[in-house]
């Protein structure tokens, strides 16, 4: 089995490579980088901030990925197709496919947005806000210059689109928020700091990040499934005068993909992916890319080339 993740190397200095996107075969634990992602035109003011790649999803024989303020095309041969960018688009962590759409998380301004992936262009937003107690979504079009202010209230880091609907989650959001074509309601309430928090089962799969854990929760109740990540012994990590809570940290728990019921893969910093088996609780083989504690994956996904 393939997966593919993409890493963001948090407080890394001009210069120095801030992330890349690499193809790990777990059955045989081997690492092959594909893109490594270094560029001067990015924000350097703490934190992951506009580094390192981010969300992936497949669609039409390409390979989507985000990077904080652009959409990128490649082939499964990583050859780069075309790009794309939007004045809306700030800060995006995960992005998710349904049907003809790519639909991405603009962290930075609370909203998600809609590419269309027939006509090349972004061509629908919502936004999200707390109205009182309630949550609000506003739809409105950016291709056009009138949209929200880049307020960041809620965080938004995670996009799930079905039939159903879009599946929402943020740091600051309380919970898994459902928007079914009408309104934005609760599906879910998660813990806070929570990263991929998507529909399982009868319940939500999700990366307690502040627990440093992957979770699975049954609606009713009956089920509920907290495996701790990845953890090293402190004099084998690297650059770890950079350890701060805010910037970069062990054990933290991002990028998540379902492989079958039973079975899911999680990453982890320093970038680690691990396959873990639910039923069981437990991990089952694990591979790590560098012991850089700076480093940490983000967007994870099985490879279907």
């Amino acid at each position: 089995m393939k997966l593919i993740a993409s890493s963001v190397v948090r407080g890394s200095f001009q210069g120095e490579s801030h992330g890349g996107i690499y193809l790990l075969d777990m059955h045989s634990q081997s690492v092959q980088q594909k893109l490594d992602w270094n560029t001067e035109d990015i924000d350097w003011r703490g934190r992951g901030w506009d580094r390192g790649l981010r969300g992936i999803a497949f669609h039409g024989g390409l390979v989507w990925i985000a990077a904080s303020d652009e959409l990128f095309a490649y082939t499964p041969e990583f050859q780069r197709v075309g790009s794309w960018r939007n004045s809306f688009l700030k800060h995006c962590h995960e992005i998710s496919v349904y049907e003809d759409t790519l639909f991405l998380t603009s962290t930075g301004f609370d909203t998600i947005l809609g590419f269309d992936l027939k006509k090349r262009a972004f061509s629908w937003a919502l936004h999200v806000e707390l109205d009182g107690l309630n949550f609000k979504g506003s739809v409105f079009d950016p291709a056009q210059g009138d949209g929200p202010l880049p307020l960041n209230k809620l965080h938004l880091n995670s996009v799930f689109a079905s039939s159903g609907g879009l599946y929402i989650s943020g740091t600051k959001s309380g919970g898994l928020l459902l928007f079914n074509g009408k309104r934005v309601q609760m599906s879910a309430i998660l813990p806070s700091g929570t990263h991929n928090a998507q529909p399982f089962r009868d319940g939500v799969l999700f990366n307690d990040t502040e627990s440093d854990a992957v979770r699975y929760a049954s609606r009713s109740g009956e089920e509920d499934r907290a495996i701790k990540v990845a953890m090293y012994d402190p004099q084998s990590l690297t650059n770890v005068s950079q350890d701060d809570s805010r910037i970069a940290r062990q054990g933290f728990a991002r990028g998540l993909c379902v492989i079958d019921d039973e079975t899911v893969a999680g990453g982890s910093s320093p970038s680690t992916v691990t396959i873990y088996n639910l039923r069981q609780s437990e991990p089952l083989v694990s591979v790590n890319l560098t012991m850089d504690v700076r480093n940490a994956i983000h967007g994870l996904e099985v490879w279907p080339y």
